[in-house]
């Protein structure tokens, strides 16, 4: 399996000024792109990663509850999604 090539600028990591709610949905797209989801009740999240030219769909599966995955994301799917308690920093 051939992995695409990304340009990835280097930044100075700096914290998230805001959050947001997330309510997964299979048609909403979220309001804005994340820096990181938190996770407040354990499980399966499924999320659409990377730019709109090449958009792709992770699942990632048994999050512990109290997680905050380093993750951009677009959309986060109610199919599949099991984990609750869904805060999108940015």
């Amino acid at each position: 399996m051939a992995f695409p090539l990304f340009q990835i600028t280097q930044v100075p990591p700096s914290p998230a000024s805001g959050a947001f709610a997330i309510t997964p949905s299979d048609t909403q797209r979220l309001p804005g792109q994340t820096r990181g989801v938190y996770v407040g009740a354990a499980g399966n999240l499924v999320v659409v990663m990377g730019n709109q030219e090449a958009p792709n769909t992770v699942t990632f599966f048994s999050v512990p509850a109290g997680s905050l995955l380093p993750i951009c994301v677009h959309y986060v799917f109610s199919t599949g999604t099991t984990a609750g308690s869904l805060v999108g920093v940015y």
